[in-house]
């Protein structure tokens, strides 16, 4: 089926009643000449984030699509029933927590789709919002592009393929700033649907970047158009060391899976490895739990890289129970000594 000129603005949220309703009023101020429908998965929240959508929806009806799932879903399922619902000839998403700053975002970006058919996804940059001061502010430099502000450059998205399978530092492509075409993603996810949609993922971003810049050139404008929620509760932002490993290890699969899937081969995926797994060992060493330290190493041989030097010495470590135990009290009183 042909879809509309439309814009289908993908929104997915879960307990955050306090942060919504800002979120929605950012795309609904939007000034651009191509219509757009905004489709909200609000995922079974525990507090009043239905409420507030359900506030939008009544509001705004020939915009606003509110889909209650009942029971949660979780990020990957609620996000691709969404877009497998959006009616649009492009796509664009905004986290529940986030927040488009510029008014002209959408008209920018599906300006540039218009104009060069080659183009598969359009970004931009943004800023960070702390959570918890409100204080705005910018993240590290764009590792790959290196243009004045205000200016947008246009490059082959295989020159972006093994930054976004390993970035650490900021997102390659943040997709909350993007806009990409429906019909690119749709052909991906009907062709490799195992790697797009697995729930062991924890994220759908990686994947969805990765193969839009697969298929054609990418674009990016260095403006910031997006106030980026950091600091606050996420999956990707918390104290347990536990529930870090978790995220770690579910995105560094992730990135292996989908450089084994469509045989990307670089010395950089190699040291990714080498890192992730490093990271994993810590994280284990941290949690004093010997299950995730066993399960880091199984990884390492399934990912079938050498650990560093780094990661031979935790290894080590966490091999000798009494060691363990003293290296972890030698760690806290060093950390309680620094603040």
């Amino acid at each position: 089926m042909e879809k509309k000129n439309l814009i289908s603005v993908i929104v997915c949220t879960y307990n955050q009643e306090d942060t919504i309703g800002r979120t929605l009023d950012g795309i609904l101020r939007q000034e651009c000449h191509v219509p757009i429908e905004i489709l909200v998965g609000e995922d079974c929240s525990t507090d009043r984030t239905l409420e507030v959508c359900q506030q939008y929806a009544e509001k705004y009806p020939e915009v606003v699509r509110l889909f209650a799932n009942r029971p949660n879903k979780g990020i990957v399922d609620n996000y691709f029933d969404c877009l497998l619902a959006a009616q649009g000839r492009y796509i664009a998403d905004c986290a529940g927590d986030d927040e488009w700053s510029d008014p002209k975002k959408l008209e920018k970006e599906v300006t540039l789709l218009e104009e060069h058919p080659e183009l598969t996804l359009v970004h931009t940059d943004y800023l960070h919002r702390d959570a918890e001061t409100g204080k705005i502010f910018s993240p590290h430099p764009h590792p790959c592009h290196h243009i004045a502000k205000g200016e947008t450059e246009v490059v082959d998205g295989q020159e972006l393929v093994v930054p976004i399978l390993t970035q650490l530092a900021r997102p390659i492509i943040h997709l909350c700033t993007a806009m990409y075409r429906t019909e690119v993603i749709l052909k991906a996810y009907n062709q490799h649907p195992q790697v797009i949609r697995n729930k062991n993922y924890d994220c759908e971003d990686v994947q969805v970047c990765l193969l839009l810049a697969m298929a054609g050139k990418v674009a990016y404008i260095n403006e910031p158009t997006l106030y980026y929620s950091i600091g606050g509760k996420s999956i990707s932002f918390t104290h347990n060391e536990e529930k870090q490993f978790r995220f770690v290890m579910h995105t560094t699969q992730l990135d292996f899976d989908l450089s084994q899937t469509f045989h990307i081969k670089d010395e950089r995926l190699r040291r990714y490895f080498e890192y992730r797994t490093y990271a994993l060992l810590m994280h284990a060493f941290r949690a004093h739990n010997k299950t995730l330290r066993a399960e880091a190493l199984r990884s390492q041989k399934a990912w079938g890289i050498n650990l560093n030097r780094q990661a031979r010495v935790v290894k080590c470590v966490t091999g000798v129970p009494l060691l363990w135990s003293i290296a972890l009290w030698v760690r806290r009183l060093f950390v309680s000594n620094t603040h």
